[in-house]
């Protein structure tokens, strides 16, 4: 079985690259927006399932998001800049070495791996990138009680050591069955998914059957490429002609999850995704070096994936001296916090008008960058992104003039709606034929935007989260039956009381609906609208529906378990405001806003 490569030039550093692939030159637009660095060829090989739901080119973004880069579905940063544009400064640093040491990927001297391009075909090191073969089974959002219908797909994975495989996360999503076969072999071998990053699209497999390995070697990591340095993507893709709006396309799926490496036979990063239509020339992009050893010291330490952590501020640059002048800071430096997240550590530490002038005792500049490298300079988030979480950042600040140091902690960002949600199965209750699930971006996806309505829209770009474990809880649909009567047209809206208490989560609505004693039940929903019926009757009726409905239970396994008020959700905002975030998320990192 031959292995394609591609062949990259980069334009930009930590941007887009010029993309040259060896086979013939279609195209395909691919939506996808949790991107990283730069260069690849593309995702993976899905036999795709027609969507239940939508227009046509609803259905059409529905299956480019299962063919492309995942579920994924905006340009640019996602929506809490997931992804890092960093790099090592020529060299390691000290989040790869944990890395390298755990997962056995130890440098080679240069002279032994350099590979010309053209000869990449014969390179021994290219015995260590296999093909990934994925049965996917993803729940249905819409109908939370049962699953759709499988998939399977093909991708590309390599292996880094000790056992261990490198790929996409979108490679393996929901899986049920993953298989990996070698190069030139036939023989398909199972394998296990030890951890998933969704945020970053990387996922760690293992495979325990000992031939898999024999005679293999496993790949190393190198630096970040520099601006002009070659670049070459390795995997095993599969082109098909596909259409849209924007005119004929093709992808080589099956390349996501394969290594990129540079002249030197080093892999400087994981492939997975192209981008590539009539405005822009086909451009690639890889997840770096720095993420993927992040990703592996994030396991290593904790045995499973944990996540990159977030400062939890919104910040705005200050290079008007005007501004400067107001804020009372002396020199050219510093960035001004514009919101800090309610439910962040930060919180407790920073307030509104404060500047972030250093970080762990880097200059910040004007513009929000540090030094990065010789020469350049990045945005000083990267420093974020090389913590774990529960690590402690010192911030020099300046507020109201006077400078100060404070500590804050870092962790993962809590998000009101969820661009994925864990455990592969989302929560639901079904009362009285009210189906209520929380709102997600994977529900939005599946019911099409037009159906969800403007507002819950603006809720999920806009809002945050004001407690941990706060959820939008929404009426998905109505089962008709003869207790509804009346309200069998109401779907996709928000739940905000029930009997006058409001609503934090879905967990706390089976709680306020399992301990009610009062005659009616009455739902409260946006727009002044509400729902009644009486508690006996509801109750009743519970088990003729689920019979009607062909449904197995009235709530997911998780409702089942005992409900807990957290001390940091005691106090609700009642009023919840759509425009209190001040930029929305496709500003984020484009000009200068950003969260950090």
């Amino acid at each position: 079985m031959a292995i394609a490569a591609s062949t990259c030039c980069f334009s930009v550093l930590t941007s887009s690259v010029k993309f040259c692939c060896y086979s013939s030159p279609q195209h395909r637009l691919l939506s996808s927006h949790r991107t990283i660095g730069s260069v690849a060829s593309n995702a993976i090989n899905h036999k795709r399932r027609p969507s239940k739901r939508g227009s046509s080119s609803s259905i059409d973004k529905a299956n480019r998001d299962k063919e492309g880069a995942s579920h994924y579905k905006s340009p640019g940063k996602s929506k809490d800049e997931r992804y890092y544009s960093c790099g090592d400064g020529g060299e390691r640093g000290k989040a790869q070495s944990m890395a390298y040491k755990s997962f056995g990927m130890q440098r080679k001297d240069k002279k032994e791996h350099q590979a010309e391009a053209g000869n990449l075909q014969e390179a021994a090191f290219l015995n260590a990138v296999v093909k990934v073969y994925c049965t996917h089974t993803a729940p249905d959002y819409s109908l939370p009680w049962q699953k759709q219908r499988q998939y399977t797909s093909t991708g590309s994975a390599f292996m880094i050591g000790n056992g261990k495989l490198l790929t996409n996360a979108h490679c393996v999503e929901y899986d049920t069955q993953v298989k990996v076969k070698r190069r030139g072999d036939d023989t398909k071998y199972v394998a296990k998914v030890l951890a998933r990053g969704v945020d970053c699209d990387i996922a760690l497999l293992s495979v325990e059957n000992e031939e898999f390995w024999e005679g293999s070697e496993p790949l190393h990591l190198g630096r970040l490429p520099r601006l002009q340095d070659a670049v070459t993507v390795v995997g095993y893709p599969r082109r098909r002609h596909h259409f849209s709006d924007k005119g004929s396309c093709i992808t080589h799926r099956g390349n996501s999850g394969g290594p990129a490496f540079n002249d030197h036979g080093e892999c400087i990063g994981v492939a997975f995704q192209v981008y590539r239509s009539e405005e822009a020339e086909n451009i690639g992009y890889v997840i770096p070096t720095t993420v993927v050893s992040h990703f592996l010291d994030d396991y290593e330490r904790n045995g499973k994936y944990t996540g990159f952590p977030c400062l939890g501020v919104l910040l705005q640059k200050l290079e008007n001296p005007a501004l400067r002048a107001c804020l009372k800071v002396q020199s050219n430096e510093g960035v001004l916090v514009r919101r800090v997240e309610p439910t962040s550590d930060a919180n407790n530490v920073l307030k509104e008008g404060d500047v972030i002038v250093s970080f762990d005792d880097v200059h910040v500049g004007c513009e929000g960058t540090v030094p990065f490298r010789s020469n350049e300079r990045i945005a000083f988030r990267y420093l974020i992104s090389q913590k774990f979480a529960g690590d402690v950042a010192e911030l020099g600040i300046i507020r109201a003039g006077s400078f100060m140091k404070v500590k804050v902690v870092l962790n993962p960002r809590v998000h009101l709606v969820p661009y994925h949600v864990h455990g592969g199965q989302p929560s639901y209750i079904i009362i009285a034929g009210l189906v209520f699930t929380p709102l997600s971006e994977p529900l939005i996806d599946e019911e099409c935007e037009d159906s969800i309505g403007l507002k819950l829209l603006a809720k999920a770009q806009y809002s945050l989260a004001k407690f941990k474990g706060e959820q939008i809880v929404i009426l998905s649909q109505v089962l008709a039956n003869e207790v509804n009567i009346g309200y069998e047209d109401m779907s996709n809206q928000q739940v905000l009381k029930f009997n006058g208490t409001r609503i934090k989560n879905i967990h706390h609505l089976a709680y306020l609906v399992d301990s009610c004693k009062d005659r009616y039940l009455v739902f409260e929903f946006e727009d002044n609208y509400i729902a009644v019926m009486e508690r006996e009757a509801a109750s009743a009726s519970a088990s003729y529906i689920l019979r009607d409905y062909g449904i197995p239970s009235e709530r997911s396994p998780d409702l089942s378990e005992p409900y807990a008020d957290s001390p940091s959700d005691k106090q609700v905002i009642e009023h919840d405001p759509l425009g209190d975030s001040p930029v929305s998320n496709l500003e984020i990192g484009l000009d200068g806003l950003l969260w950090a």
